[in-house]
Formats: structure tokens, sequence, C-alpha cells
């Protein structure tokens, strides 16, 4: 597994609408590997791999989008309040890094008012993303030469390998944009005309995947995304959604959509063929681009999801199974190259 690679693409910066540079490191890595590539409108990048048989069109969507954050004010002493791009829980934000890409990227940290100080009701009081600030430690004049209102900012936290898994900010969605572009790279024969697509701004509504779609029209969907791994202490077996280290997830539901059971069986079918391990998932907090492959074309898609069980997703540090990755990229390959063997009347 190119782990340098992964490593790059999830420190690589590219919130919600500001995806430039994480799209140029995209580009680079897939282009010898298509038939062909464009970049829409939007910012998504759409790439396509002849299949044997193009009466039918298959597209497998991933964001290359991350949550993050955008300057809303810089104040007379030079921190800044900002507003979040994408969901956060706001007590991950206490003496956060982050970088404010301006013209010149500066390196900050959030700010809030220290317990010592605070009152015995504020002690209790659960806290909201507007109780905290950026410091970046210069003042008004200085950080006004590089930084103005509707700037990006994105946490600054690496990759690593701890035991059997990657930790890194962002593997939401950046595991995926890894695995697409490994099963770009890998795929040789699909069965029907492939869509490899890196969707943008989907942390913010899926607003990526619905352009592409209409823009593709697919007879069949697959999403790749992350899920939650909630298999630590405390939790309830009725909790954990998916596991790490128990196979690639099928999904079943999420709250944006409910996967056509054709796409669910032939996902499981596929993954017991080739002998890759799964799970399944039926998540009811969250949404995916599954939702907009699966509606915004003409009659819809047969569409499902492959996901990537994710401890402490949408936190500071996240953190996938190297087994699942490995099994999700197998799965997609497998799925692709023999997706025209399958019944798929009701």
């Amino acid at each position: 597994m190119n782990l340098d690679l992964l490593k790059n693409i999830c420190e690589t910066p590219g919130t919600s609408g500001f995806e430039t540079k994480i799209r140029e490191l995209i580009l680079k890595e897939v282009k010898p590997h298509v038939d062909s590539i464009e970049v829409d409108n939007m910012g998504n990048v759409i790439t396509c791999i002849k299949g044997m048989d193009s009466s039918k069109k298959v597209m497998a969507a991933a964001h290359m989008d991350e949550i993050g954050f955008i300057v809303k004010h810089i104040d007379d002493n030079g921190f800044l309040r900002f507003h979040t791009l994408g969901g956060f829980d706001p007590k991950t934000h206490t003496s956060q890094r982050v970088i404010v890409h301006g013209t010149k990227d500066l390196l900050g940290v959030m700010g809030s008012k220290p317990i010592h100080v605070m009152s015995a009701e504020e002690r209790t009081k659960s806290p909201k993303s507007t109780d905290y600030f950026i410091d970046l430690g210069l003042p008004k004049e200085e950080v006004e030469k590089f930084i103005e209102v509707g700037n990006p900012i994105t946490r600054d936290q690496s990759f690593s390998v701890i035991g059997d898994c990657f930790t890194c900010k962002s593997l939401d969605n950046r595991i995926s944009v890894f695995i697409l572009i490994e099963a770009l790279k890998q795929l040789k024969n699909p069965s029907y005309d492939f869509y490899g697509v890196f969707t943008v701004q989907e942390e913010v509504g899926l607003r990526g995947a619905h352009v592409s779609t209409m823009s593709i029209k697919p007879d069949f969907g697959i999403a790749l995304d992350t899920t939650i791994a909630f298999d630590v202490p405390g939790a309830k077996p009725e909790q954990k959604v998916s596991s790490l280290g128990k196979g690639t997830a099928v999904k079943i539901m999420d709250t944006s959509t409910i996967c056509d059971y054709r796409m669910v069986a032939f996902l499981k079918e596929t993954a017991k063929k080739n002998k890759i391990a799964y799970q399944t998932e039926l998540l009811t907090g969250g949404g995916t681009d599954t939702a907009a492959i699966q509606r915004q074309t003409p009659g819809g898609s047969i569409a499902g999801a492959i996901s990537i069980p994710t401890r402490h997703i949408h936190q500071t540090v996240e953190m996938v199974h190297k087994g699942d990755v490995q099994g999700t990229i197998d799965l997609l390959v497998a799925s692709l190259e023999q997706i025209s063997t399958y019944n798929w009347k009701f």
C-alpha cells in the first residue's frame, strides 16, 4: 500500500468550496490511468475508463473536500472569528492547531475562555463554535497583510500509523479518495464504462455529486465514504454501526438514502465470491453522496455504497484499519469488473 500517497492525500488542504490543492494532486495521480478526465464548472474531477460494453454507465464517487472553517471576522487585536464548513462537535475545537489559507498560510490555534475564569454555570455548559476564536500570534495590521474575510481554514494534523491503523485528520473522506485512485490504477477490464468521480462540497450538502450525476446519468452508482465505528468502551452492540478490522462495510441505508436492495445484494455476493471480508452498515445519523447518485438522474440509478469503518469520525484525529482499506479497494475493483454478470431485475 502506497503510504506516501495516502499521507499526502490526507495532509493536503481542501475544505468545502476550496478544493484546489487536493484536486491538483488527484489530477496528477490519475491522469496516466484513465481514458479521459475533465473538471466541471463546480470543480468535480470526472474520470472515465471505457468498459467492454458501453451500453451502460457505472459511477463511483469519493468526495475530496474535508470539514473545515472560513474566516468570518478579524477583530482589532488580530483574532479571527470563523464559520464552520461541515459538521463539528464544538468541544473538538479546544486548543486545535489550524492553518489559515490566505496569500500566505498562517498557523494558528483555536482558543476560548480558560476554565480558571469560568463561572460554575459556564463550566457545565456544552461549548458552541461561537465560543472560539483563532489566535495567529500577530497584531491586526500583520494579519491583514495575508488574511481576509472569506479565506478557508483547515486543521493541522499529520498522518501516522498506529498499530494496524492509519490516523490523521480528514480520513473522512480522504481515505476514499485514496481508494478510488488505487482502484483506477488497478482496474483493467470494467464491465461497463466506468466514471470515477472525485466530488466537491459533500460536507455541506452533497453538492458536487448532484451536479456530476446529472452530467453522467449513470445506470449504476457506488458511493465511497467513511462510516461510524463506535466499537469503543461504553458502546452498546446496537450502537456500533461498524467495527474496525471486521472488513469493508456494505451500506444498507443512511439518513439521506435507502440503498437499492439489488446493489446491496450484489456487493455482498461479490465480496463472498472474491473472499473479501465485509460487514453491513446501517447509519441512522449522516448522509453521503449515495443520495445524489441515486436520485439526480432521470429515472434514478441502481445505487449503493461501500463504506470504510472509521473511529473518532469528525473529531481531531480519525482512525481506519489497513485491512478494511485494502478490502474496500478489492471490492470496488471486483464489483466494477463483474457488475454485468448480475441479474438486476426487480
